[in-house]
C-alpha cells in the first residue's frame, strides 16, 4: 500500500524528509492551511515554491526516494473573489436566494467552470516536483454548495464531481497522465447521484466525523460515514481508492491553534483502522501530520512516525 504523511509547507525540512524516508513512507504530502484563509495560504505556498530554498527541499525529498503531492482546499483560489462585483453569476447562490462570494462557485455556469478549470491547470503546472495526482478540493465546510435554479438539484457531492471532472479535463491538456481526487468529506461523504465519474477520477475517503462529531447524533454520523465506504468505492469503480486519515494530525488535536499540544499516537486504533482499510481494498493510505514542526519539537521533542510506516509494510 502506498503511504503518505501530509504536513504544512512551513514544516517541510530535511529532518521531516529523513523521518519519512527512514520510516519507509512513500509520499511527502504538502497541505497549505484551509478554512477561511485557504486562498491566501495557497498563494503563500506558490510564492514559497518559487524560492531556491523550498525547491532544494523538494529536490532533496525526491533524492531520498520520496514522491511529492500537494493536497489543497483550492476553490477560493481558483475562483478569485474579486470577480464577484463584475460576475456575481460565477458565484454560488445561498439558500436565501442570494449570490454570495463566501464559498465555492456556481458549477452550472459554463464561463465560471471554464475559468475555474483553466486556473486549476495553471496551478497543477506550478506545483514543483508533484507527481501527476492532484488534490484540488472544494472549500472546507458543510453546506457551502450552490442553490441556484440550475444547481439546486445537484448535491454537494454532484457539484464537487462536476468541478473535479472540469479540472481534470483541462489539466490533461498539459499533463496527459494526470489523475484527480474526489474528496469524500463532510457533506460529500455520500456518493454523487446525478453526475457520473470519469476515468482518472479516484476516491479519497476522509472520515472527519470520526474525530469531530459531538452531541446526540455523533454516533449516527460516524456510522453513516463508515456505511458510505463501500458505495463510494463501488461508484468510483476501478480507480485505486485512497484513505485520508487523521492519526497524526496534531493540528486537529490542538484545536487548530498554536502553540501545538503534546501529541500522543493512538497506535492501537491506527493499526485496527489500517487492517480494516486493507481488507476493504484501499490501495493508498495517508494521514495528516500537521503541527509537528520545529515549534512542536522545541516544546515537546521529536515525533516518531515509524509506527505508521511499519503498519503498511
Amino acid at each position: 500500500m502506498k503511504s503518505s504523511m501530509i504536513i504544512h509547507p512551513d514544516e517541510v525540512s530535511k529532518k521531516w524528509i529523513h523521518r519519512l524516508a527512514d520510516a519507509g513512507v512513500d509520499v511527502l504530502g504538502i497541505h497549505p492551511v484551509g478554512g477561511m484563509d485557504a486562498a491566501a495560504s495557497l498563494a503563500d505556498l506558490l510564492e514559497r515554491i518559487k524560492t531556491k530554498e523550498f525547491r532544494a527541499l523538494i529536490d532533496y525529498a525526491l533524492s531520498r526516494g520520496l514522491e511529492v503531492e500537494y493536497e489543497i482546499h483550492a476553490a477560493g483560489y481558483l475562483m478569485p473573489r474579486a470577480l464577484f462585483a463584475e460576475h456575481p453569476d460565477y458565484f454560488r447562490m445561498n439558500e436565501q436566494g442570494e449570490r454570495t462570494k463566501d464559498w465555492n462557485f456556481c458549477v452550472s455556469n459554463p464561463e465560471a467552470m471554464a475559468l475555474f478549470s483553466r486556473r486549476a491547470a495553471e496551478l497543477a503546472l506550478a506545483l514543483y516536483g508533484s507527481r501527476p495526482a492532484f488534490y484540488f478540493w472544494m472549500d472546507d465546510g458543510r453546506d457551502l454548495h450552490c442553490h441556484c435554479p440550475k444547481c439546486k438539484h445537484l448535491s454537494p457531492s454532484d457539484q464537487q464531481l462536476m468541478a473535479v471532472r472540469g479540472m481534470l479535463r483541462e489539466i490533461r491538456k498539459q499533463i496527459p497522465t494526470a489523475r484527480m481526487a474526489y474528496l469524500a468529506y463532510v457533506d460529500s461523504i455520500v456518493p454523487p447521484g446525478a453526475v457520473s465519474p470519469e476515468e482518472g477520477v479516484f476516491l479519497e475517503y476522509a472520515p472527519f466525523a470520526k474525530y469531530t462529531a459531538t452531541g446526540e447524533d455523533a454516533s449516527e454520523r460516524i456510522a453513516k460515514e463508515k456505511e458510505m465506504i463501500r458505495p463510494l468505492m463501488d461508484f468510483f469503480g476501478g480507480e485505486p481508492p485512497k484513505v485520508l486519515e487523521y492519526w497524526y494530525d496534531n493540528s486537529l488535536y490542538s484545536g487548530w491553534k498554536k502553540p501545538p499540544a503534546k501529541f500522543v499516537l493512538d497506535r492501537e486504533a491506527m493499526e485496527c483502522d489500517i487492517a480494516e482499510y486493507r481488507r476493504m481494498g484501499f490501495e493508498a493510505i495517508s494521514t495528516f501530520a500537521c503541527f509537528l514542526g520545529e515549534d512542536y519539537e522545541a516544546l515537546h521533542g521529536d515525533v516518531d512516525v515509524a509506527p505508521f510506516g511499519a503498519c503498511l509494510k
